[in-house]
């Protein structure tokens, strides 16, 4: 298990599990963070990562993305 910051660019992974305060968990689950679901990092961008999420590109900062474990 490894957070999703660490994640490689182009590799599909499964989310274990969602870190953070209960705001935190709400927010990632409101964007498509949700555990059993994949996720896929396509770039990174600025210190962000540009993930695809239920077919879905999203740009989450590496903080909130540290919070995302695969």
């Amino acid at each position: 298990m490894m957070p999703l910051s660490l994640g490689v660019i182009g590799q599909e992974y499964k989310i274990i599990k969602i870190g953070g305060s209960a705001e935190v968990k709400k927010h990632l689950s409101d964007l498509g963070f949700v555990v059993g679901g994949n996720a896929t990092v396509i770039t990174e961008v600025n210190g962000s990562l540009i993930v695809n999420v239920k077919e879905t590109r999203i740009a989450i900062g590496k903080e909130m993305a540290s919070k995302v474990m695969i």
